[in-house]
This record gives structure tokens, C-alpha cells and sequence, in this order.
């Protein structure tokens, strides 16, 4: 073995080495993301906008994330995620928590509590009564005291800020919680001079607004010790002394976004992308080593190591960085499984520019070689392109989505490894020690001649009413043709013991006033429902399923909601992310062709296949949502690709046919890479169908848009980036 192929061999054994060192123990390098072991996913908006100054609003923010984190480590919630988002958001996670109503009544919770002196005057209660409410009082209902109506001095006599510690005990009977308070010195003296100067008059519990007692004061209380007391259950008044022992927040929060998956749902989706990746890479490693022979296995060699390099990456990324908190998320398996459908691309181009040279006469060791050479700028090209799109995924992707750019991207760079040098290497060392003499490759197509470019009037005839209807399809759907994460809404899936008729729940929704409510059911899994609404119904679904099937026990598999001001935003991300990414391509493309026309007639062709895909999926019955947008991007990756290799062919074809006109080398390159283009697009749709029929749900409108962009990508390739260069070209020379 030649001293350059051990040092071929030390460097992949460094690559493999480092990748497992980095991977395991697996538990402990690859974080799962809430989509798969299930928990809360939350974005608060901090409501400082009344607050006079920059430095309050700044304050406001930083003082809740500290509540928050104080409360969520009462709680005893591991792995915890609490990070300020822009100027008065905080994105909250929770692995882990399925208990929403619990959670949310935790976090959102302000927790203001206010000691204020009950006037016992009779006369100015009763004019208080009567709609005239003296200057400087309140009228409140003491809700927990039988719903009595008090009268309270506006004027707080004492804060809750002096608590030192609440916790919950039981009165006399043993029976009934109720909370005990402690206060620090300066509470305690406080406390104590409050309770001093009104012996016999009523003492306001004042939380949140709300009248929690009014209990009389018989006696000072000089210990620096109270009591809340009202009716509390135990979960309640738990959470409520929790709140209290950890400070109020200083100003209301909102909930804008949430995420919450049932672990039901999590496992399920583990087993549906581990069934996923299994079928999507047995289907790859079985058709290329049957089509290639020697050439495929060692593709599938390769690919079986890009699977190991992606999620080593991800290990060291969670090593050296820790707050990074790098997770694998289902989009991202979903990346997973397309980057290595998308692999094969490279090794599909490789072994076709073999097979040429070989046909072309050369000797099997210059016919590797020079195979690899005229490869390597075409695959350099269409990968810095997908990863223009990767990044763009992940700057303005929010969540999952991040997920899914990063293993998109991983897999990328390491496509670019394992195609260029590990595959080469292995090849060298075949026909080095010759075990190999010769590379038997089946094929599609000889010596394909068809003239493409005399279809492109039908082509665009075609192109044209596809785009007319899908536009005119979303435009008349409105918004009911996005998903929660733009329109806004919430969404609630539930698994049932026994099947659930739809048309049922309709009936029952309806004479509950919940005509807005929109259900699906899966023919596939008639236990399951899905139920959209504008607003929060949550609770209110839960109490309808108890009282209305009793006998049917049900599991809460997600909720996800989002606010009107979160799915504006999201909107503006995928707006940016869209029109960046396009426009990064078509620089980059633009200056590695030093042809502009080329470069804009392959981005008015992305366009294309963005907005087909996006009108079918309408016209469909799917709806629009993050998944949809991510998938979209990766289509647009995946189109200008095909582009890039085609126009690579045109490019090299050039000097070799100056007899020849452009509208000839084009066709020519398209026959010449004709079976490359249909190899590459059948392998890549093998691994997406598998997501598509069993990666679950939840990844199916993503499959299914990756499907039809998949095939409209290859078609605008031929059909509309041709026709439109070579009418922008013109004369120019190339």
C-alpha cells in the first residue's frame, strides 16, 4: 500500500474514531428535542410596555426570568431551558412536563400579593353597592369567603415582597390546606405594626387582584408569621405557596407560544423516524450496490459513515459548546433522512463521469480519476448551495426547525467528505491492490437524444395553469389555508381506548357553541382527532370529552398553540428566510458561472417550483405551516442542484463544440446527464417516501411536499431554466 493511501487510511480511521468517541454514551452526547421525549415548549411576552424607561422594560425582563427559574427549580423540572428572546420575550422549555394546566397556571401566575385594610363602615359599603365608590377605596369580592362584597382602602398597607417563606399546611381538622407564611425582619415588623393599629378590623389577602380572605384581626400578631386560608385544594394552594416563596413577577406575562407533547406521542415519533431512517437507507444502500455494483457498495459504505459523522457532530458541538444545547429534533431526523437521500447525488455523479471515461476508452485507474475531477466543481457547487438554505433554516427558524437546518447541514459538509475523499480513497485501494479490474455498471440510457427544448410552449403552458390555480386556491382559502403557526390558533391531538366518530364530535361541539371548531380524524388511526380553534379551548375539550364518552379514556397527545403576535413574526422570518436564501443562491451561482442570466433563470425556476409545490399542497387539503416552509427551502436547495449539474455539463461542453449552436449543447448536456438526473431524483424519493408512509403524521405533509417539489425540481430543470438562459443568452458567448 502506497505511503499516500495510509495516510488516506489514518485520516478516515481519525474521522470514524472521533465521531464515536463524540457520539457515545449516546445519551448523554445527542439531546432529544421536546418532540421526542415530550414537555413544554413556551414563549412568554413580558408585558413592560407601560414602563416609563428603557432600563425598567430591561429590568422587567431579567427579574421574571429569575422568578421563572426559581419556580421551575421548585418544581424540580430537569434540563431546563430559560432564554430571553429579543427585547421582551422568554423561551421556556420544560422535558419532561406534560402537566399543562399545572405549568401554565406556574409560570403565568404574577403572584402580587397585598396585605389592604377593609373599611367597616356600613353606610359607604352600601353606596359603594350602589355604583358610587368612594375616592381612594375598592369595591372587591371576597370570592373564597362565600362571595361576600368588601370594601378595601386602595392604598396597600403592606407588599409581598418581605415573604421569607410560604409552604402548606392543614387547619385544625386536618382536612381543609391552607398556606402559612413567614417574613423577614423587616415584614415581621412591619406585619406586626399593621396588625397593632387595627385590632378588630378585617385584613384584605389580596393575589393577583383577586380577594383571597378577609380574615378579622383579633390580637397583634408580633411572631412575623400569616395565614391565607379559602377553600383550596392541594395542587392548588401547593403551587400557590410556590409562587410565593419565589418572589412575584414585576410585571404580567402572556403565553404567545406553546408546545406541549404528550410522551405518547414522543415515543411514537421515536419509533416512526427510527422505522423511517431504517427503510429510507435499506431502499438507498439496496438499489445503489444492485445498480452499481463495486461503485454502489462503496456509496452505501460511505453513506453508513455520513450517518455515523452527522450525529458525531452533533456530540462534539454539545461538548465544546455545552450551552449550546444542540438536539435532534423529528425535522431533524427528517434531515437526517433527506441529507442522506440527497448524498447519493454526489455519488450518483461520480460514477456516472466514471462510466463515461471508461466508455470513452480510458484505463479503470485514469477513469476513476479524471471521473472525480470533472465531479468535484459540480458537487462543490450544489452543496454550498443547499447549505445557503441550511443557514438561512436555521438564523430565521425558530425551534424544530433549527433542528432540521442543523442536520441538514452536518450531513452536507459531511456528504462533501465522504463522496470526495473517503469514496476515492476506497476506490484507489481496489484497483491499487487490484482486487478490482474492471467497474460493471447497469443503465438507464445508452445514448439518449431527445430533444427537449421544442416542448418548452407546452411546458409553459402547463407551468403557468398549475401556478394560476394554486394561487387563486390559496388566495380563496385565506387563512384557512395556513396552519396555527401563521394564522394563529391552537391545535389539540388526542388518542382514544376506542374509535371516535367525527361527524359525532361536530354534533356535540355545535350544541356547545363550538361551531368554530374544526375536527379530523385519520382513516389510519380512527382513535386519534385532531381539533383546531382560534382561541384556547383546552379545558373546556377536556370537560366535553369526560361528561359526553365517559367510558372512552383518552391521552392528550400534543398542544400547540400560538398567538397573533408570534405567528406575525414567524410569517416575517419565513418571508426573510425565503428571499435571503434565494438571493445568496443566485450571488453564488451568478459568480461561479460568471453568467447572471444563468443565475436568475435557475431562481425564477426555484420560484416555480416553490410556488407550484405550495399550491398543490393547498389544493390538496394540507395547510401551510413551519414543516411546509422548512420542506419548501430544502426544495429550493434540492431544484437549483439540479441546475448546477446541467449547466457544469453546458459549461464543459462549451470548447469542445464551437460548431455547435447553444440551443444543441444544451440538449446535448441534458441527454449526457439524463440518466444522472433521474438515478439521483428516484434515489432521493425513495428515502422521502419512506418518510412519507411511515415517519408518522406529523412529518407527512413535510414528505409530501418534498415529494412534488422533488419532481417539480427536476422538471423546471429541463423545462424552464433552459429555455429562458438560452433566450436571455442570446448570442453572448459562455
Amino acid at each position: 500500500m502506497s505511503a499516500d493511501l495510509r495516510k488516506r487510511f489514518l485520516i478516515i480511521f481519525v474521522v470514524i474514531a472521533g465521531s464515536l468517541a463524540s457520539l457515545f454514551p449516546i445519551n448523554k452526547r445527542i439531546n432529544l428535542g421536546l418532540d421526542l421525549k415530550g414537555g413544554m415548549h413556551l414563549i412568554l411576552r413580558v408585558e413592560n410596555e407601560s414602563l416609563p424607561t428603557d432600563a425598567a422594560k430591561n429590568d422587567a425582563v431579567l427579574r421574571s426570568m429569575e422568578v421563572l427559574r426559581n419556580r421551575i427549580d421548585g418544581l424540580g423540572v430537569g434540563e431546563t431551558l430559560i432564554q430571553r428572546q429579543g427585547n421582551n420575550q422568554i423561551l421556556v422549555q420544560l422535558p419532561g412536563v406534560t402537566d399543562r394546566s399545572k405549568a401554565i397556571d406556574m409560570i403565568g401566575r404574577v403572584a402580587h400579593l397585598e396585605f389592604h385594610v377593609v373599611d367597616s363602615d356600613p353606610i359607604r359599603l352600601k353606596e359603594a353597592l350602589a355604583g358610587n365608590v368612594p375616592d381612594g377605596y375598592e369595591l372587591k369580592k371576597a370570592k373564597r369567603d362565600g362571595n361576600e362584597s368588601i370594601l378595601i382602602f386602595k392604598e396597600t398597607a403592606l407588599g409581598g415582597d418581605t415573604i421569607k417563606d410560604a409552604h402548606v399546611d392543614f387547619d385544625r381538622t386536618g382536612m381543609q390546606p391552607k398556606i402559612s407564611l413567614s417574613f423577614n425582619d423587616e415584614g415581621s415588623k412591619n406585619f406586626g405594626d399593621l396588625t397593632t393599629a387595627h385590632v378588630n378590623d378585617r385584613l384584605a389577602i389580596v393575589l393577583d387582584g383577586e380577594v383571597l380572605s378577609a380574615p378579622n384581626i383579633h390580637e397583634p400578631i408580633l411572631t412575623g408569621t400569616a395565614e391565607i386560608t379559602g377553600q383550596f385544594k392541594f395542587e392548588e394552594a401547593s403551587l400557590l405557596a410556590l409562587a410565593l416563596r419565589t418572589g412575584s413577577l414585576p410585571v404580567p406575562m402572556k403565553i404567545e407560544e406553546e408546545r406541549t407533547i404528550g410522551p405518547l406521542l414522543g415515543k411514537d415519533s421515536i419509533d416512526a423516524g427510527f422505522k423511517a431512517t431504517m427503510l429510507g437507507g435499506l431502499l438507498v444502500v439496496a438499489f445503489m450496490t444492485i445498480y452499481y455494483f463495486i461503485g454502489g457498495f462503496i456509496a452505501s459504505l460511505a453513506l453508513a459513515i455520513n450517518l455515523l459523522m452527522i450525529l458525531g457532530s452533533m456530540g462534539l458541538i454539545n461538548i465544546l459548546l455545552p450551552d449550546s444545547q444542540v438536539t435532534l429534533t423529528l425535522p431533524g431526523i427528517a434531515g437526517i433522512i433527506l441529507t442522506l437521500g440527497m448524498a447519493v447525488d454526489a455519488n450518483v455523479l461520480i460514477n456516472e463521469r466514471i462510466r463515461e471515461e471508461l466508455n470513452n476508452g480510458r484505463p479503470l485507474t485514469a477513469a476513476i480519476n479524471t471521473g472525480y475531477q470533472r465531479a468535484l466543481a459540480a458537487i462543490i457547487d450544489s452543496h454550498v448551495t443547499s447549505l445557503i438554505a441550511g443557514f438561512m433554516l436555521f438564523q430565521f427558524g425558530s425551534g424544530p426547525i433549527k433542528g432540521f437546518a442543523v442536520t441538514l447541514s452536518c450531513g452536507l459538509i459531511a456528504s462533501l467528505l465522504t463522496s470526495i475523499f473517503i469514496t476515492r480513497t476506497l476506490f484507489n485501494f481496489l484497483t491499487e491492490t487490484r482486487v478490482i479490474k474492471s467497474l460493471p455498471m447497469m443503465h438507464i440510457f445508452t445514448r439518449p437524444n431527445f430533444n427537449f427544448l421544442n416542448k418548452k410552449y407546452i411546458c409553459f403552458a402547463l407551468s403557468a395553469s398549475l401556478l394560476i390555480w394554486g394561487m387563486v386556491t390559496l388566495v380563496a382559502k385565506k387563512d384557512a389555508a395556513y396552519g396555527i403557526d401563521f394564522a394563529g390558533g391552537q391545535i389539540q391531538e388526542f388518542k382514544f381506548d376506542k374509535s371516535v366518530s367525527s361527524e359525532n364530535l361536530r354534533t356535540i361541539f355545535k350544541e356547545e357553541k363550538m361551531e368554530h371548531a374544526v375536527i379530523q380524524d385519520f382513516a389510519n388511526a380512527p382513535s386519534n382527532i385532531i381539533i383546531r380553534t382560534p382561541e384556547d379551548t383546552h379545558d373546556k375539550v377536556v370537560e366535553i370529552f369526560k361528561r359526553e364518552m365517559p367510558d372512552n379514556h383518552f391521552q392528550v397527545l400534543r398542544i400547540e398553540k400560538v398567538g397573533p403576535v408570534v405567528g406575525k413574526a414567524l410569517r416575517t422570518k419565513a418571508i426573510y428566510a425565503i428571499g435571503l436564501a434565494l438571493l445568496g443562491m443566485l450571488i453564488y451561482v451568478g459568480l461561479r458561472f460568471k453568467h447572471y442570466d444563468f443565475a436568475a433563470a435557475a431562481v425564477i425556476a426555484i420560484f416555480h417550483d416553490v410556488l407550484i409545490t405550495l399550491g398543490l399542497i393547498v389544493i390538496f387539503g394540507r395547510q401551510v405551516d413551519l414543516l411546509v416552509v422548512t420542506a419548501l427551502m430544502t426544495v429550493a436547495g434540492y431544484s437549483i442542484n439540479d441546475s448546477i449539474i446541467i449547466y457544469d455539463r453546458v459549461r464543459e461542453n462549451v470548447p469542445k463544440t464551437r460548431n455547435k449552436s447553444l440551443a444543441e449543447i444544451i440538449n446535448d448536456s441534458i441527454n449526457q446527464t439524463l440518466g444522472r438526473t433521474i438515478l439521483t431524483t428516484f434515489v432521493t424519493l425513495l428515502s422521502v417516501f419512506a418518510l412519507y408512509f411511515v415517519g408518522g403524521e406529523v412529518l407527512n405533509s413535510f414528505a409530501l411536499v418534498l415529494i412534488i417539489g422533488f419532481i417539480f425540481g427536476t422538471y423546471s430543470t429541463v423545462y424552464i431554466v433552459s429555455p429562458l438562459f438560452l433566450a436571455w443568452h442570446g448570442k453572448k458567448k459562455w
